[in-house]
């Protein structure tokens, strides 16, 4: 319970770090990579990783 919340709280935290300084494509990768984390998928898990890496390039 209290990890999930601790999580939670990270996540919020992270997605108003990225939303601020990556706009929406920083939301986009936070968001693949959470569905891909919480639903095994990896195609999602790739995704958010190819949005992380373009952003970071772009930074």
């Amino acid at each position: 319970m209290i990890v999930q919340l601790v999580f939670e709280v990270f996540t919020v935290g992270l997605g108003q770090l990225l939303q601020s300084r990556y706009g929406a494509l920083g939301i986009l990768c936070l968001f693949l990579l959470g569905v891909g984390l919480r639903s095994r998928d990896t195609t999602c898990l790739c995704a958010g990783a190819v949005v992380f890496v373009l952003l970071m390039t772009q930074a």
